[in-house]
């Protein structure tokens, strides 16, 4: 279920894998995901399972529809039965809200300024690595109080370079703009490697990046795997920083994404 987690002075990052719930094939069986064609009830279930198995309060965890932008949305509550809004990051001081961001290759990140209480969740697939929207977080986290050399930052599982196959145009675009994302996959053709490219984003703008899960979902049997298999459910990582009550009952709707 809980696939990897760790603690950074006061701050919490975990990423799921795919088991552990109840959802049923091809979606087995920890789907977290609510716009991919599983049953409703059935991502309810998950991520209920999900928050309690990190002591976190299901009804408090923070929903994206992520749409491979660069778009930072600053949260203070639970968006209960509104509509998730458009973004691929979102930043709390809220430390009773966990973050969440939903991935199937695509790079979850995972971000904590824990002295300063300021956390973030970011979805870097090829577009929005592209797009710059890691650095956009990190800004919209200094603009809340964190500082830049205090931020902590965790990537997930994701496609590796070596798996990502993509056109040659497609690699010579988004190398012009992030070079450390240029790559060949195991069987020679181009490739892009998101997560080196994210990393290399991370370094520019002052941010360590904490060792995290060296996993590549597309060959992992234990994750998801768009690329590998389409329909498919999602995995999901999770952040928040001590110092808020962390335990009521409930799960709200799941909010529609999409994620890769």
């Amino acid at each position: 279920m809980i696939g990897h987690s760790t603690t950074v002075g006061g701050a919490h990052f975990a990423f799921t894998d795919r088991w552990g719930g109840v959802s049923a094939v091809p979606y087995d069986s920890l789907n977290l995901g609510g716009a991919v064609g599983d049953e409703p009830a059935a991502v309810l279930a998950n991520r209920d399972r999900a928050a309690r198995a990190l002591g976190r309060d299901p009804a408090r965890v923070v929903w994206m529809h992520q749409v491979h932008g660069r778009d930072v949305v600053a949260v203070d509550r639970p968006w209960g039965d509104r509509p998730a809004p458009a973004a691929d990051a979102v930043v709390t001081t809220r430390a009773d809200l966990t973050l969440a961001v939903l991935t199937a290759d695509c790079v979850p990140v995972l971000l904590a300024d824990p002295d300063a209480g300021v956390v973030a969740a970011a979805h870097a697939g090829r577009p929005g690595l592209l797009a710059g929207v890691v650095p956009a977080a990190v800004d919209a986290m200094v603009e809340h109080g964190a500082r830049r050399e205090r931020i902590s930052a965790l990537l997930g599982p994701s496609v590796c370079g070596k798996c990502y196959e993509v056109p040659a145009a497609l690699r010579s675009e988004v190398a012009a703009a992030v070079p450390e994302s240029y790559a060949e996959t195991s069987w020679g053709t181009p490739a892009l490697d998101v997560g080196a490219g994210v990393t290399a984003q991370l370094a520019r703008c002052g941010v360590r990046v904490v060792e995290g899960p060296a996993v590549c979902t597309r060959e992992s049997a234990d994750h998801f795997s768009y690329r590998r298999d389409r329909t498919t459910g999602r995995l999901a990582g999770y952040v928040w920083c001590d110092g808020g009550p962390a335990g009521a009952a409930g799960a709200g709707a799941p909010a529609p994404e999409r994620t890769g």
